[in-house]
């Protein structure tokens, strides 16, 4: 047995202790056991990343943004050599299957791709002659130091969201992972010492809530991106906007899935299920609520539980795995209550997953699903963030808009259906910014915004696309007459 190592942070191009004296376990999910060990760093340590951030930031300002987008060539070169090796880091800190992880890195590595586009998408405009020999140009230009705070279910994807877009548009970075798994996130910037970037341009502080804090209120800090719960994500958004900064907070999610009675449930369920139960449902795009429309209630609820039944639950390192286990203990027991909730509300639970045979070491739930839950019910509107599929039957596609309607999360949803005219009603009507026509789980590739609305979002600009670009910059308007 070895001591778990106590992870270092990376300020100003060197690995280098944090201030913190508390300690938090990294655990492998699947096995129960400690693997790494997160510190808890310290106000001060964020303000030695900023201020090798700022130090940094004037040289790679002005370094020609083709310059700057060739480094994120090289890290895209970086992770595609190194892919399966942080694929498997992912699946070991975080518990997914080693197909998920892959599938996370690999859209990891497409925001990269998209941010290696910056010469082109950072272009401005112009127009001469706006009046008697004036001239008009609008040029974009970096912020500064920016900041992002990821969190626990994509340890490997999710900065990368951030990080390749402010760095392309000139920007210098500070990078807080999730305290629970912080490994693949070392790695890639060990990655990332090779890319030919100035000592400073990126910088990471492993931590907790200090460190959160001290990013929304840090004066050096210009733009701050942030994912998590929507209680969070709110409060970093008042937070940080209240000190004077551009904001883009993530929040939680309810998604609905409906399927009509014209969907092809043959090539539907195996993609509704997976929606629900891919990265044991610990995702912001997963299924949340399946609605079956009129007749479509019988026959999906019983394929739902079939496919709940045919989980094969365990390490996601091992072949066969269909899914691994939950981040932690607590977050095992938070599921939990809220299966106990359900029942007590009278729920019907049509697959008990706490029945199923799991594996004896890690954090494991068995997949479960309720039928005839109701809106009013705390499973029907609190985020599960587990392997916990509810059907909420309705009569028709105008009360399934209701239910929709009806709750304050508006991140992603899907319909199945046949019918091209109940599917452009769909998109026309649904309150979420992301929408999905056959499609399990809704989520935009890198060139489109990624986001929801309502208590979903709080911000103006989307993740990634172009508009990381607008997010990342500002504009510069110049109005110029020669005598």
């Amino acid at each position: 047995m070895t001591t778990p190592e106590i992870l270092p942070n990376f300020i100003g191009g060197r690995w280098v202790p944090s201030s913190g004296t508390e300690r938090l376990d990294v655990y492998n999910p699947a096995r129960g056991t400690v693997i790494a060990r997160t510190p808890l760093s310290t106000a001060a340590d964020v303000d030695a990343a900023v201020r090798a951030a700022a130090q940094a930031f004037p040289a790679w300002r002005e370094t020609p943004p083709v310059v700057r987008a060739r480094s994120m060539f090289s890290l895209k070169q970086q992770l595609e050599e190194h892919f399966e090796e942080l694929a498997t880091i992912v699946t070991t800190e975080h518990g997914k299957t080693l197909d998920e992880s892959r599938g996370s890195v690999r859209r990891a590595i497409e925001c990269v791709e998209v941010a290696c586009g910056a010469p082109s998408m950072l272009m401005g405009y112009g127009l001469e002659n706006v009046s008697h020999g004036v001239d008009c140009t609008a040029m974009r230009q970096p912020l500064g130091v920016c900041a992002a705070i990821a969190p626990f279910n994509f340890p490997a994807m999710v900065p990368l969201w951030f990080l390749p877009f402010a760095v392309a548009c000139g920007n210098t970075f500070v990078l807080k992972p999730s305290e629970q798994v912080p490994l693949s996130q070392r790695r890639m910037f060990q990655l990332l010492e090779g890319c030919g970037l100035p000592a400073g341009v990126v910088n990471l502080v492993n931590g907790g809530k200090e460190v959160v804090e001290a990013i929304c209120d840090h004066p050096g800090i210009r733009a701050v991106s942030f994912v998590g719960s929507t209680s969070v994500a709110r409060a970093v958004y008042q937070r940080a906007t209240h000190a004077g900064k551009r904001v883009q907070a993530l929040g939680g999610a309810k998604n609905f899935i409906v399927v009509m009675p014209d969907a092809d449930l043959d090539s539907a369920m195996p993609v509704i299920s997976e929606s629900f139960y891919g990265c044991a449902g610990e995702r912001c795009l997963a299924g949340s609520i399946l609605v079956p429309v009129g007749s479509a209630h019988d026959e999906v609820r019983d394929r739902m539980v079939a496919a709940a039944e045919a989980l094969k639950v365990g390490d996601g390192l091992e072949l066969g795995v269909t899914m691994g286990p939950v981040i932690s203990a607590r977050h095992r027991e938070r599921v939990l209550g809220h299966v106990e909730r359900g029942v007590a509300e009278g729920a019907r639970l049509v697959a008990d997953g706490r029945k199923r045979a799991l594996p004896s070491d890690g954090f494991f739930v068995g997949p479960t699903v309720f039928d005839q839950v109701l809106p009013t019910m705390s499973i029907g509107r609190e985020e599960i963030f587990g392997p916990v599929a509810t059907l909420s039957p309705a009569k028709s596609l105008d009360e399934a808009f209701a239910f929709m309607e009806g709750h304050p999360n508006a991140n992603a949803t899907s319909i199945f259906t046949s019918s091209g005219k109940a599917a452009r009603e769909f998109a026309h009507r649904a309150t979420a910014s992301m929408v999905g026509v056959n499609i399990g789980v809704a989520a935009p590739m890198a060139y489109f915004p990624f986001g929801g609305a309502r208590d979903s979002f709080f911000g103006d600009l989307k993740v990634h696309g172009r508009d990381a670009f607008d997010f990342y910059t500002d504009k510069k308007v110049t109005i110029s007459r020669w005598f």
